[in-house]
Formats: C-alpha cells, sequence, structure tokens
C-alpha cells in the first residue's frame, strides 16, 4: 500500500496519541495538531496527503479549517471524525471538500481501511499522471538483439531483475542504457508500481534537492505550492538516476544518506518520509576515475556499485545492426505519422553495416527516422541514408576492389550474414501475410504490395529453402 503523510488534528492529547500510534504501525508517517490554526500553519507548507481531522475543536472548527485549506488551494484529503449528534456537520464537511468522515468511537481496522481505500485513489491518480507523461514516448513489444554480447548481457539483466539488488548500468551514450533501466523494471517483482526516470545532468543544480526530495510551500523563493519529489513518487517502485555522473558533490552526500537511511525530508518539512524503492543508475563516465580525482564519492560509488552491467558500443556488435534497423522500419512510421510497412533494400542495410556509429544506438534511430520520412513507396533505399553513411560504404567498396585478398574476414562474414538475414526476413514476412490471409494468395500479394507472380516465385523459393 502507498506510504501516506498524515496529519493528525485533535484537541484531545490522548485521541491524537491513539491515532498516532494506529496509522505509523500501518508504515504511514503521521504529524500531530492540537489545534486548527496549527493546522492550518503545517498543512499550508503541504506535503500531506491526509487530514484526520475532529470536527469540534476549540477555536478553528474542523469545518472552518477544511473551507480556509480549500481557499487557499490545499489539496490534502480530509477524514472527519465526529461523534454521532454532528454527523450532519461532517456532510457539511463533505459537501465543502472534506474525503469521508468517520463517526465515533473509530475502530483502529476502519481507519486503515479508509486509508487503504484513499492511498488507491491517490495512487491512480499519481499513475495516470505518469502514464499522461510517458504515453507519448510508448513502444509495442521488445527488439530482442542477436549479437553475443548483447545476449550474455540480457541474461545478466533477467537474473537480477527478479531482485531487488540496485545497479549500475554503463556504456557510451546512446547505446540504450535508460531502455534496459526500463526492462529491468518491467520484469521485476515492482513492475506495477512507478518508473520514475530523471536526467541528473538535466536538472539545474539550485533545483536538484527540491526535485529530488520535494518541499514545502514557502520552503524558498518560488516554492508557491508543495511539491512530493522524484524519490516520494518512486514509493514502493523504482528509480532511474540517468548521467548520475552529472551529479554535484554536495547532492551526492545527500542520496547517500537516503540510499542508506531510506528515508526523505522535503525542504522545508521537519517530516522525515520512509521511502520503498529500488534505485538503478546509468553513466557513460568513468566512475572509477572520477573517485580518484574526487569528482565522485567513493562510498556513493560502491553503494550504486552492487551489480554492474555493460552496453558494449554498436560498433562492437555489428550483428545486432541489421536486427535494429529492420525494427526501427516497422516501429517508427507510426510514430511519425505514417501508414503501411516499411522495407529496407540490401543496399542500405549493407551502408548501414559499414557505419561506425559513434552516436551508437541513439544515431541509428535517427538515422532511420530520417530515411522513413524520404522513402518513396515504403522502400528506404540508400539515397536515403545520410551522405557519410553513403562515403563510407563506396570507400570500402573501392578498397575492396583495388586489394580483394586484404578484405578481412570479418567484412565478408557481414556481407554473407546480411544477404542471408535480409532473405531470411523477406521469407518470414511472406509466409505471416500469407498465415495472416488464410491461404489467400491473391490477397496476400495486395497486402504485401507485389505482383501475384512475384509471390508464388518467392513461395516456391521458401518452400525449397
Amino acid at each position: 500500500m502507498r506510504r501516506l503523510n498524515i496529519i493528525i488534528i485533535d484537541d484531545e492529547p490522548a485521541i491524537r496519541q491513539i491515532l498516532e500510534s494506529v496509522v505509523t504501525k500501518a508504515g504511514h508517517t503521521a504529524t500531530l495538531a492540537e489545534a486548527g490554526e496549527i493546522a492550518y500553519e503545517l498543512l499550508g507548507k503541504g506535503g500531506f496527503d491526509v487530514a484526520l481531522c475532529d470536527i469540534r475543536m476549540p477555536g478553528m472548527s474542523g469545518i472552518e479549517l477544511v473551507e480556509k485549506a480549500r481557499s487557499q488551494g490545499i489539496d490534502t484529503a480530509f477524514i472527519m471524525i465526529t461523534a454521532f449528534a454532528s454527523v450532519d456537520s461532517a456532510i457539511e464537511a463533505m459537501r465543502i471538500g472534506a474525503y469521508d468522515y468517520l463517526v465515533k468511537p473509530v475502530r483502529p481496522e476502519e481507519i486503515l481501511r479508509r486509508l487503504e481505500q484513499l492511498a488507491s485513489v491517490l495512487g491512480m491518480k499519481a499513475e495516470n499522471q505518469l502514464l499522461r507523461q510517458e504515453i507519448k514516448s510508448y513502444r509495442n513489444g521488445q527488439c530482442e538483439l542477436d549479437s553475443p554480447a548483447m545476449q550474455k548481457t540480457n541474461s545478466l539483466m533477467k537474473k537480477v531483475a527478479i531482485t531487488d539488488s540496485t545497479v549500475l548500468i554503463t556504456g557510451a551514450s546512446g547505446t540504450g542504457k535508460s531502455e534496459m533501466a526500463k526492462r529491468i523494471h518491467e520484469q521485476s517483482p515492482r513492475a506495477n508500481a512507478p518508473f520514475i526516470s530523471v536526467n541528473c545532468g538535466a536538472i539545474p543544480e539550485n533545483l536538484l534537492e527540491s526535485e529530488f526530495f520535494g518541499h514545502t510551500k514557502g520552503a524558498f523563493t518560488g516554492a508557491s505550492k508543495a511539491k512530493r519529489g522524484l524519490f516520494l513518487e518512486a514509493d514502493q517502485g523504482t528509480i532511474f538516476l540517468d548521467e548520475i555522473g552529472d551529479l554535484p558533490l554536495p547532492l551526492q552526500v545527500k542520496l547517500l544518506q537516503v540510499l542508506e537511511e531510506r528515508q526523505i525530508r522535503p525542504l522545508g518539512s521537519e517530516t522525515v518520509r520512509p521511502i520503498d524503492i529500488r534505485v538503478i543508475a546509468a553513466t557513460n563516465h568513468d566512475l572509477e576515475a572520477m573517485v580518484k580525482d574526487k569528482l565522485f564519492r567513493e562510498d556513493l560509488y560502491f553503494r550504486l556499485n552492487v551489480f554492474n552491467l555493460v552496453i558494449p558500443p554498436l560498433s562492437e556488435r555489428k550483428e545486432d545492426i541489421i536486427t535494429l534497423a529492420m525494427y526501427f522500419a516497422e516501429q517508427l512510421p507510426e510514430k511519425l505519422g505514417l501508414q503501411g510497412r516499411y522495407e529496407l533494400t540490401a543496399e542500405a542495410l549493407d551502408s548501414l553495416c559499414h557505419y561506425n556509429f559513434p552516436g551508437n544506438v541513439r544515431e541509428l534511430h535517427n538515422i532511420m527516422s530520417r530515411a522513413v520520412v524520404l522513402a518513396d513507396n515504403r522502400v528506404i533505399d540508400i539515397t536515403d541514408l545520410p551522405d557519410t553513411l553513403v562515403c563510407n560504404t563506396d570507400a570500402v567498396n573501392d578498397n575492396a576492389l583495388l586489394n580483394p585478398d586484404e578484405q578481412s574476414k570479418h567484412e565478408r562474414d557481414i556481407r554473407g550474414s546480411l544477404r542471408k538475414r535480409v532473405k531470411e526476413f523477406e521469407r518470414r514476412v511472406i509466409l505471416d501475410t500469407v498465415a495472416k490471409c488464410d491461404g489467400d494468395r491473391k490477397r496476400a500479394a495486395k497486402e504485401l504490395d507485389i505482383a501475384l507472380s512475384s509471390l508464388y516465385r518467392k513461395l516456391d523459393e521458401a518452400v525449397v529453402e
């Protein structure tokens, strides 16, 4: 269940202590206020999920507190506590913005049941907000890579995913570290909880602490309302700290403290909030070298580097280029507002295979996005690729013609693999389409946008193979 930060408002000390004991034993955090005026001041700082509030109190009543809180935009959920004779007052409180009410004497199990319901509602709101933020970047399916290097990395990833171990993902920029972090979360026991991703190098240094741990209203100039913070948003789930090597030293100290104590204190708050999160970090920096240069704390490095996953650059796993290119050709058109299945010519694939991709998978993704936009008749040819790739392929081919005996076995293997894999991909697409059309070859030929005679010839070749 989602942990709640609760303020208990009652003028009777015994009631406050009983309620505090009930909610803290259930894992929630409790702050006590003996009067409405004190509670209003605390609520104004923000950060409270729920208020358990007595209706009848000296000075400011519970109803007045709800009304005043709502007028100031305080969105804490109020659960009113009232005697049977004052039920009408509780209903009035709900009319002006309270969430629910309980009638005295209140049983502990009833309090916990209402809190559980409320936690579920608040969790769904947070989840919906995350979904709205992520929906544009949502992708269908996974791209399974065949290179030995990535098969080894994926095998390690699957083993660590089912644990709760902290993971440090290292690799050059653009190799797919964030995608690896998402896959770890999706295959973990926390898969149904939030996955919060934060780029440590993209947030201004003066806002990092507030973004990480949250703040109360008025904690600093410009803090017009309370903020939960990314660590609280990730409670019960996973927080992904991308580009951890860019984290300033002062915040490294506070991050280490959070990882050791598993609790946070929002800026301006006197309340410590427990958190239950899994941490995945990633960097393209050499953290060991940074530790030696006193740019990264050694104790934090050891705390993060419990299980290291290394993603090799694309230049060291040429076998994945074709798989990724075909995957992008299938996935990108819809994202770019285009329709139909896009294919690559053998010349285009050959050109991609002879390029070193200093920008790794991200660069290949960008090249394929451009090619999909430029392609005619949904066929990506060599003319749809950047000139740097085409020139690179021409140079390789020229050298092969001038010095055929010096062409490396590795390059010949790539070319042989290219022809074989393109043919296998074509065969699989044809057979899948015919099956989808229930054996109707005429309909399959139309869907594939090829002549019926060509389909029969390719089917004969597929059967022979």
